[in-house]
């Protein structure tokens, strides 16, 4: 077979094969094969998400396992064999972090010392999407979603959970995640009144550096500009009328 006759038959073999990936992947799969060679973003375009006034995140929180920065947090963490069921009590301890990490941007929050952000907001994206996002912008801040998740405790969380990296970063999927923080910072024990509210307390502000400990300081208060954002009479108050005690 002569050079010219074998690249034809290359060709038209190549060209088969094409065909026959379209064919089986067509829709979703054929855009998750293809999705972490799609930039996230153009570096001469603007971000899609531009900062605004009085939604800044305030502090990088979640520092449980070794962030970016090489922090290591001492907040509490068990093995979990069931993920925590959200109860009112859940919800509403929610909320309240989120007053202190998100503010108005809740589930689409992006911790402020990200100089790049995401190209859409985190609600729309998939995980795969946002882990592309924190591949592709080392040395920045990646704080995301109503409970700032850092990237090891994102990893870690939706681990856990067994989430396809497929699976959208959705409101739902968030509680999710922050409800596994809540067991672990050991709220099924303080309901059971086998830990004091006051260890609970500080065992939620070891994980969200928003929250103050009972010093009026963040756990993490100046490490990474730090700070807490709600004072500890409204935190102790809040946390003890959502524990009814």
């Amino acid at each position: 077979m002569t050079s010219t006759r074998t690249a034809q038959f290359l060709i038209r073999v190549a060209w088969a094969i094409c065909l026959s990936l379209a064919g089986g992947l067509a829709g979703p799969a054929a855009a998750d094969l293809f999705a972490d060679r799609t930039p996230l973003f153009d570096g001469a375009r603007q971000p899609l998400i531009a900062p605004r006034s009085g939604t800044a995140v305030q502090s990088a929180s979640l520092f449980v396992g070794t962030s970016h920065d090489g922090l290591l947090s001492t907040a509490p963490r068990k093995s979990l064999t069931t993920p925590l069921t959200s109860t009112s009590a859940a919800a509403r301890l929610r909320d309240l972090i989120a007053l202190a990490e998100a503010g108005r941007a809740g589930y689409d929050a992006v911790q402020h010392g990200a100089r790049i952000r995401p190209p859409k907001p985190p609600t729309q994206m998939t995980l795969r999407e946002i882990n592309a996002w924190i591949r592709a912008t080392p040395g920045q801040a990646h704080a995301i979603g109503r409970y700032q998740f850092i990237p090891p405790t994102l990893r870690r969380l939706t681990g856990l959970l067994h989430l396809a990296p497929a699976t959208r970063f959705s409101p739902s999927v968030q509680d999710r995640l922050g409800d596994l923080l809540l067991a672990e910072a050991g709220l099924a024990e303080v309901q059971r009144g086998e830990i004091s509210q006051s260890t609970f307390l500080l065992n939620l502000s070891k994980i969200w550096a928003g929250l103050p400990t009972a010093s009026g300081r963040s756990y993490y208060h100046g490490v990474a500009g730090n700070k807490a954002t709600l004072s500890w009479e409204r935190y102790a108050r809040a946390v003890r009328d959502i524990l009814g005690g």
